[in-house]
Order: C-alpha cells, then sequence, then structure tokens
C-alpha cells in the first residue's frame, strides 16, 4: 500500500486546491423583457426563448 514519505505542505496543497473553484453561471439578458436569464433557457419572467413565448408568463 503507497504511503506518503511526507507531510503536504499547506502550501502545497492549497496550490492543488486553486482550481476547485465554482464558476458563474452563464448569464444573458432577455431580448423581451430585459430581466437576466440563464443561457440557452426559458425566461422566468416572460416565458420566452429565442422570440417566442413558449410558456405564458404569470
Amino acid at each position: 500500500m503507497a504511503v506518503p514519505q511526507r507531510r503536504t505542505s499547506k502550501t502545497r496543497k492549497r496550490m492543488r486546491r486553486t482550481h476547485f473553484k465554482i464558476s458563474v453561471p452563464g448569464m444573458v439578458e432577455c431580448p423581451q423583457c430585459h430581466e437576466m436569464k440563464l443561457a440557452h433557457r426559458i425566461c422566468k419572467n416572460c416565458g420566452s426563448y429565442k422570440g417566442r413565448t413558449v410558456v405564458e408568463a404569470e
């Protein structure tokens, strides 16, 4: 069984973990109502997608 010879330092451990971070979701402005929405999804405010009304807004 593999056992490390030396303890991993805090610096080396943190350098390895620099890539484990949360990315910001792709937000775009809705062309119909100008609310921010997730890209490639129906707008929650007006219910439109690609210029067409897909879902009736509440």
